[in-house]
């Protein structure tokens, strides 16, 4: 682990250089470590070890050198004390859940968040004691209004999947924490390259590192970063012992992503947005979602609290499902896929796909029409992804 204070470094010299000690060999690069386990120099050095008297690694499956340079690296980079990696972006909500909440208490997550989320809160989650109540992820007097004494979390996505919808993070979390509630902020669409969530209030946030974190669809991953108190203990004791755990190539992919993101991200945005201002243009699209547009309904909000307005837009075509369908069938270059964050465009029907797994009562409640279609804008020239939309 490194020792050094990174947060005197911009953004970009984090991505780079945070949480790596070169080992006795003074590589460059950062190395795999693919072991399992790590051999003690006694009996007495292992039972240290394990009791946490000694720092270094136990077991691969809570403590591995190069995991580790992705936690630091990622931690710095949100302004965090801890990240701890695990194996998927939905292992990390679960971890985090099942690590700082107990039977009885009660989650307000918003309706706007990714359908298996969704699933996991309703279903899954509940078997375990814990109550879930859905709110309108702007609606900032709904969640006032929604607290109770058993709250004890408040989870969002923001922007959010696929509406792009945006919430005040610093007005959300000033309400959480005058209810003794914690906020957790899904900063997956943004990553700490456009918004960090932790300097605006949040608790704690949470990352599907397969997306944007790596960058070109390569590996599953997911991380969680916050306090060393609710992170650094509480999710890593949980993740110690549950095993939801990232894989040291994994969190090599994820080190070498890093390094781009910013770069990155900027790509996205710019030619996002000048999509998104075409799409409007369009005549067989009836609306277009992307919080760079004025005539996005948080446009202003999205100014203040982001540095970029990210690389996903969400579009209505006419004709239902039928003309979306059409649509994507038509295309050429885009890749019909639900994952997003790659260099690679992407373009997917949510109603279908990411959310096919709600009800129509619940995808129509926050906004996933039959026609709406969801592109990850990728990294290639924005004309061509503009020539493969046959309208």
């Amino acid at each position: 682990m490194s020792n050094k204070d990174w947060s005197q470094f911009e953004l970009e010299t984090q991505a780079v250089r945070a949480g790596h000690d070169r080992t006795a060999y003074g590589e460059h690069g950062e190395p795999i470590f693919m072991t399992s386990s790590f051999v003690f120099d006694s009996a007495e050095h292992a039972a240290a070890r394990f009791a946490g008297d000694d720092e270094g690694c136990v077991y691969s499956r809570f403590s591995n050198p190069t995991v580790s340079v992705f936690q630091d690296r990622l931690a710095a980079m949100e302004g965090g004390e801890a990240c701890v990696a695990t194996a998927s972006g939905m292992s990390a909500i679960l971890s985090t859940c099942l690590a700082l909440l107990e039977q009885g208490d009660e989650i307000l997550a918003s309706k706007s968040i990714f359908g298996s989320t969704t699933v996991l809160f309703d279903k899954y989650l509940s078997r375990s004691g814990l109550v879930t109540k859905h709110i309108e992820l702007t609606d900032l007097n709904a969640w006032q209004a929604a607290i109770t004494p058993k709250t004890k979390m408040l989870f969002v996505e923001t922007p959010s999947n696929p509406m792009t919808e945006v919430v005040d993070i610093r007005a959300l979390a000033d309400i959480a924490h005058k209810h003794d509630c914690l906020l957790v902020v899904d900063n997956c669409f943004c990553t700490p390259a456009l918004q960090r969530p932790l300097e605006l209030g949040a608790d704690i946030v949470i990352h599907s590192a397969t997306k944007f974190l790596d960058g070109q669809g390569r590996a599953l991953g997911g991380a969680v970063v916050g306090s060393q108190k609710l992170v650094g203990e509480e999710v890593m004791g949980f993740l110690r012992t549950a095993g939801p755990t990232m894989s040291a190539f994994n969190a090599w992919v994820f080190i070498k992503g890093l390094e781009t993101l910013k770069i990155r991200m900027d790509a996205h945005c710019r030619s996002a947005m000048e999509l998104a201002t075409w799409l409007e243009q369009q005549e067989q699209v009836e609306r277009v979602y992307y919080p760079g547009l004025e005539s996005h309904p948080q446009h202003e909000l999205a100014k203040t609290q982001q540095d970029g307005f990210g690389g996903i837009v969400t579009f209505v075509v006419k004709g239902g499902q039928v003309g979306a369908w059409q649509l994507m069938d038509n295309t050429q270059l885009l890749s019909i896929t639900a994952n997003l964050g790659d260099a690679k465009s992407t373009i997917t029907h949510p109603a279908s796909t990411t959310h096919s797994r709600l009800t129509p009562e619940q995808r129509a409640e926050v906004g996933i029409e039959d026609g709406l279609v969801r592109i990850a804008v990728g990294l290639e020239g924005v004309e061509d992804i503009k020539r493969d939309l046959k309208f």
